[in-house]
C-alpha cells in the first residue's frame, strides 16, 4: 500500500498532473507489484517561493520543472525492486508528460506492514497474535 506525495511547481495543468500520477501508479504496479486499486497518490502544488531545491546536486541539474516524490511504502522491495521502480518512474515521466529525467526526484520511505489503516480504526496489514 503506497502513500504517494508529488510536490512541484504551481500552474501545471490537471492532465499533466494526472499523467504524473498515472505514471507513478503503473511503476508502482509493474515493478513493486502493488495490487489494483490500490492507488492513493497527493499532487501538492507550491509557489516558487515556497518550492526551494538545489539547482545542481551530485552533478545533476534541476530546473522549476522539478517533480519530488516521496513514496511510502511496506518495508519488503529488494534493492533491485527499488532501482527499477526509479528507473521506471523517470522513464514514465519523461514519455509523459515530459519531465525530463533530471527533474525526477524519489524518496522512499519505507515502514512496517502494520503501520496502516486503510479505514475503520483497523490495521488491516498487522499480523494476528
Amino acid at each position: 500500500m503506497p502513500l504517494v506525495r508529488i510536490d512541484l511547481r504551481k500552474g501545471k495543468p490537471a492532465a499533466y498532473r494526472k499523467a504524473i500520477c498515472d505514471g507513478i501508479y503503473r511503476a508502482m504496479r509493474e515493478t513493486f507489484a502493488v495490487p489494483e486499486d490500490d492507488r492513493f497518490l497527493l499532487v501538492s502544488e507550491h509557489d516558487a517561493d515556497d518550492f526551494d531545491y538545489a539547482e545542481s546536486y551530485l552533478g545533476i541539474t534541476h530546473t522549476d520543472d522539478l517533480v519530488i516524490i516521496q513514496v511510502t511504502a511496506n518495508d519488503t522491495r529488494t534493492l533491485e525492486q527499488k532501482k527499477a521502480f526509479f528507473a521506471r518512474v523517470a522513464a514514465l515521466l519523461s514519455a509523459n508528460p515530459g519531465v525530463r529525467k533530471e527533474d525526477v526526484f524519489i524518496n522512499l520511505v519505507e515502514v512496517k506492514k502494520e503501520n496502516w489503516s486503510f479505514g475503520n480504526g483497523i490495521a488491516q496489514y498487522a499480523e494476528s497474535t
